[in-house]
């Protein structure tokens, strides 16, 4: 019993690693989000953090309109970021956790 418990510490210790690997990793995966007609281009890291945003200099006379671009453009970029980001943990989470019964419907 006491050598099944401490195989599933070190089961959670890799886990944890591994995780922190992989979040390491995400901030160095980008993804390019560009609105309808291009005027607007944002990258983002998967870890959800803003790397560049381009604005087309005809957005600049229009503080509404630009400010309704860079919105939309943003929430989808760091959505799907965070698709990614979410489904790369679960996977790593999962794939290090001890084989407890029950455990697998929470992921």
């Amino acid at each position: 019993m006491l050598g099944d418990l401490m195989g599933m510490m070190g089961k959670l210790k890799e886990a944890r690693e591994r995780v922190a690997e992989t979040k390491e990793r995400l901030k160095t995966v980008t993804l390019q989000e560009v609105s309808e007609d291009g005027a607007v281009t944002v990258v983002v890291s998967a870890n959800r953090e803003i790397r560049e945003i381009q604005i087309d200099d005809s957005l600049y006379h229009d503080k509404e309109q630009l400010t309704d671009y860079l919105i939309i453009t943003l929430n989808r970029a760091l959505e799907k970021a965070g698709e990614i980001h979410d489904t790369e943990l679960a996977a790593v989470a999962k794939e290090g956790m001890p084989n407890i019964p029950g455990l697998d419907s929470l992921f």
